[in-house]
């Protein structure tokens, strides 16, 4: 369906547009392609630095201020500094949980973390666990959020460090280690370095995804081939943004003809990349791709997981169709069990069923 089809269909079915914000904010949502330490809050990553006597070089209300996509990587090591203790990863992983529950009608969330960031400080990789289980447990007792783990490699390290990450993750896996990832950027770390890593997560029982073709990088750095190594090679389950593969037609055809999710994110670090990735979700959907909706780093990129449904269904005038879609794509996609699934998305099937009627009973309402 064209931009404008679909506009039309949110004109039908959205109502007015507060209203329908209002109806997007109250979907239930699942975020799979979310950062961990992206999610700090700003005074959290202030309160951390001085529990640990840290000097961050920007006041609390510039410290996610950042020029250009290598500058935001630069921050997000930056804020990956101030969590030095297994309570630290708790309070992290338990507001980022809250967040998410409170913006948005957050259900379930994989949160991705990089074991190399903590190592230096001094943690080892089985506190870090602990102590986002910590969090995670208390957020789902409140909340009845659910939330499953991602260690990622930040693909700019060499390989035989990676396999060595690779080795903490195998020697402690409690259930709630989903899978492996691959972030950082491309042109420092091409798919195809990882093959190893990714032939032993696989072995081991793995789930497995990797950042790839992320329109904040070049075509040369990012190109649409990384798609067909993340198949071939890596043998992923799912992957993460995916926009520069709309530069091949080759491609776009192989994916759509894989079926493989792409959990693409509303927001971005550059702003003046901000229009093209929302143009480029809407071709991905356009061109049949299996695509889900993220918040990436949230408190770094100033969103929430309602507000990234909000700007993007603004932007292309979609309806009510396309987000029950989108909905129920981050249940399918995500990482969860076959029944824990199945579960998940009855309960969110029966949340928008009672969700319309509301809409629907409620006094007529006019898109404008």
């Amino acid at each position: 369906m064209s931009s404008r089809n679909q506009s039309n269909a949110g004109a039908k079915s959205g109502g007015s547009s507060s209203r329908f914000a209002e109806y997007l904010t109250r979907l239930p949502k699942v975020d799979l392609h979310c950062h961990l330490v992206g999610t700090l809050r700003p005074a959290t990553l202030s309160d951390l630095a001085r529990k640990h006597e840290i000097a961050l070089p920007r006041s609390e209300d510039q410290v996610y201020d950042f020029d250009d996509f290598y500058s935001f990587i630069e921050t997000l090591r930056l804020s990956a500094t101030v969590m030095r203790s297994q309570s630290d990863f708790a309070r992290v992983a338990y507001e980022a949980i809250q967040d998410g529950h409170r913006a948005g009608n957050l259900k379930h969330v994989e949160l991705m973390f990089n074991p190399q960031y903590f190592y230096s400080s001094g943690m080892r990789y089985r506190a870090m666990v602990d102590g986002l289980m910590e969090g995670i447990h208390a957020a789902q007792k409140d909340f009845g959020t659910t939330c499953l783990l991602i260690p990622s490699i930040d693909r700019q390290i060499d390989s035989s460090h990676a396999l060595e990450i690779l080795q903490d993750i195998l020697d402690y896996r409690p259930d709630v280690v989903a899978g492996i990832g691959l972030d950082g950027p491309e042109r420092a770390g091409p798919p195809a370095r990882f093959h190893e890593l990714y032939r032993r997560a696989g072995e081991a029982g793995l789930m497995r995804t990797a950042h790839v073709c992320e329109d904040n990088q070049t075509l040369a750095e990012a190109p649409p081939q990384n798609f067909a190594i993340c198949c071939d090679v890596l043998r992923c389950d799912r992957l993460d943004h995916g926009y520069n593969i709309l530069a091949d037609d080759s491609m776009i055809r192989r994916a759509r003809d894989e079926g493989l999710y792409f959990n693409t994110c509303t927001i971005t670090s550059v702003r003046q990349n901000l229009v093209r990735r929302q143009a480029s979700i809407a071709r991905m959907i356009e061109s049949g791709l299996k695509v889900t909706l993220n918040t990436d780093d949230p408190q770094m990129f100033k969103t929430d997981i309602g507000h990234s449904y909000q700007v993007l269904f603004e932007a292309h005038g979609w309806g009510k169709e396309q987000a029950i879609k989108l909905s129920l794509n981050g249940v399918d996609a995500s990482w969860l069990g076959g029944p824990e699934r199945a579960w998940l998305r009855r309960q969110f099937e029966e949340e928008i069923r009672l969700l319309d009627q509301q809409f629907e009973t409620a006094a007529p309402q006019h898109h404008t």
